[in-house]
């Protein structure tokens, strides 16, 4: 489906923004594209169920039900989405710089984990 694959190569192009601008050393807007690569690899699990949510709460609940609680994806994996969306909301909305390059590295490293689950699950269904 081309929507699958488009929502995944977007996943990895932020994946790539991330890690640019953490080098940069702007770590909100690092934080925000690592949770995009997340939100954009979950979309494409549940498009792949047929189901899509118009919300970034909506993507990460049904994410939650549909494959977390299901067991297909580990519970750290719904911990980490739920995460980084938290982490994003402050980075794209609070007034002041509060997040640290230690943040912004583990919410990277974990939106890679996260996206190349999902990406190996799309491509290798059990």
């Amino acid at each position: 489906m081309k929507e699958i694959e488009a929502l995944l190569q977007r996943a990895d192009k932020y994946l790539k923004s991330s890690t640019l601008l953490l080098k940069a050393e702007d770590f909100e807007s690092s934080i925000s594209r690592s949770y995009y690569a997340m939100y954009f690899a979950a979309q494409a699990m549940l498009l792949k169920k047929g189901l899509s949510f118009s919300s970034h709460k909506g993507v990460i609940s049904a994410f939650g039900e549909h494959f977390i609680k299901t067991g297909i994806f580990s519970k750290d994996m719904g911990k980490e989405l739920n995460r980084a969306f938290t982490k994003r909301q402050i980075s794209d909305y609070e007034f002041t710089f509060v997040l640290t390059k230690e943040e912004a590295e583990k919410i990277l490293e974990n939106a890679k984990f996260f996206v190349k689950k999902i990406t190996v699950y799309l491509k290798n269904p059990r």
